[in-house]
């Protein structure tokens, strides 16, 4: 399965990395909520050192509910109580001189434990965050920021994907801040396969993302979800970053 999931890569827009994966996972029943915001505002919340991408003069934010599953090192098999768990991250989209990718501007799992351990291998920035889901249901509620999210849907027919689809969805690369460093992943899958999303109720609040989140969603879409190869993080000093 991995070995066909790395030959089907024409879709990539770089090679995939020559040296070894590290991690396999899976991104199931994904629900994604996106927003074209204002890029004085955005700019508030990504480091300077990474460059805000934009779809025709435009930055977006977007939120994406999912169910993390079977995630693994190498060679070592999945503990499904630490291994599977709902997640949902705000991310906004980057870009660098080479790649196109992902930053996250808040990140939840619906296990602790769970959180902990990938927040330590990763120093993604994960936190917990009770979350119950069902088939076209989600909601969430976080007391240390104030966030929640409460949102019923249903799922539509499968779609062509619009070149803003494939802007928002296919990303093969993500960057993330800590204190001294840039940390850049890279990631592989195959395409998103992408349905209609109709959403019948939402609630959203997160208040320190209430200028770019707090309306309706301007596109709303939903998939099967994709199975994820990873590498491992590659650290570089800000202070090196220009000259990287």
């Amino acid at each position: 399965m991995i070995r066909k999931i790395l030959e089907q890569n024409g879709h990539r827009p770089w090679e995939i990395p020559k040296d070894r994966w590290r991690f396999y996972q899976e991104w199931n029943d994904a629900i994604f909520l996106h927003w074209e915001v204002e890029l004085e505002e955005l700019k508030k919340f990504v480091p300077k050192e990474l460059e805000i991408d934009l779809f025709e003069g435009k930055p977006w934010v977007s939120v994406v509910a999912f169910a993390m599953e079977e995630i693994r090192p190498r060679f070592l098999p999945a503990i499904a109580p630490i291994s599977n768990f709902f997640e949902i991250n705000v991310r906004t989209y980057v870009k660098t001189k080479s790649k196109t990718g992902v930053y996250f501007l808040s990140m939840e799992g619906g296990k602790d434990l769970s959180c902990k351990v990938a927040k330590l291998i990763s120093e993604l920035p994960y936190r917990y965050s009770s979350i119950k889901r069902e088939m076209e249901y989600y909601r969430s509620s976080n007391s240390e920021f104030g966030d929640a999210l409460d949102i019923k849907f249903k799922i539509g027919q499968a779609i062509q994907k619009t070149e803003i689809d494939l802007w928002l969805t296919e990303r093969y690369a993500l960057f993330q801040d800590t204190k001294n460093f840039i940390n850049e992943y890279e990631i592989h899958h195959q395409e998103w396969p992408i349905r209609e999303a109709i959403i019948e109720n939402i609630e959203l609040h997160y208040p320190r993302f209430e200028k770019l989140i707090a309306r309706k969603p301007d596109l709303v879409n939903y998939s099967e979800g994709v199975k994820v190869i990873a590498w491992g993080k590659k650290k570089i000093k800000k202070s090196d970053w220009d000259n990287r």
